[in-house]
């Protein structure tokens, strides 16, 4: 089987160009996926635990900022988690004045959830700690290997999170035109 070699190197990298990966290099894998998550939070919980807040408080101020409006069950589908849990982490969100949520246009039993502007700065706080993991990671990697990074996280996403993803693009697709 051929294999391709990155531009300027002269010996493959393990996996390159292989359609089948041995167990380990999927283990590594996985081990390089678990640091990098646990990385990429460790910056954003030194400033939520100034709130005394955690990780599911910033993943639902994350979902709520990306989609003003949001519907309770909408959020609960992003979340991945049952109602009682996002009691616990809504709760505290909307009584210290991060989350405003209101009742909804053609029907009042549901509840819309947008930041405020105390919530919509402490989003934009985690979110620039991230940007700046994220952009220097991609930097150091180059295009082709971001698009390829995209390519595996979408290929890891169930349908629900592929199909959000989906939409995002086809979304950008259309403003580039």
């Amino acid at each position: 089987m051929k294999r391709d070699l990155p531009p300027g190197s002269t010996h493959a990298q393990p996996g390159a160009g292989l359609l089948f990966l041995r167990e380990e290099e999927l283990r590594v894998a996985q081990d390089m996926m678990f640091f990098a998550m646990r990385d990429i939070a460790a910056a954003s919980l030194a400033i939520l635990s100034e709130f005394g807040l955690g990780q599911a408080h910033h993943r639902t101020l994350h979902w709520i900022g990306r989609k003003p409006g949001l519907t309770v069950g909408e959020l609960l589908a992003f979340l991945g988690i049952t109602k009682q849990s996002l009691t616990r982490v809504l709760g505290p969100l909307i009584r210290d004045g991060y989350v405003a949520q209101t009742a909804g246009a053609q029907d009042r039993r549901q509840r819309l959830l947008t930041l405020t502007e105390k919530g919509q700065a402490l989003e934009r706080r985690l979110f620039d700690c991230q940007r700046d993991r994220f952009l220097a990671a991609y930097r150091e990697a180059g295009g082709p290997a971001v698009e390829g990074f995209r390519r595996v996280l979408h290929g890891l996403t169930l349908k629900q999170g592929r199909d959000y993803i989906d939409s995002l693009d086809a979304h950008r697709s259309r403003g580039a035109r």
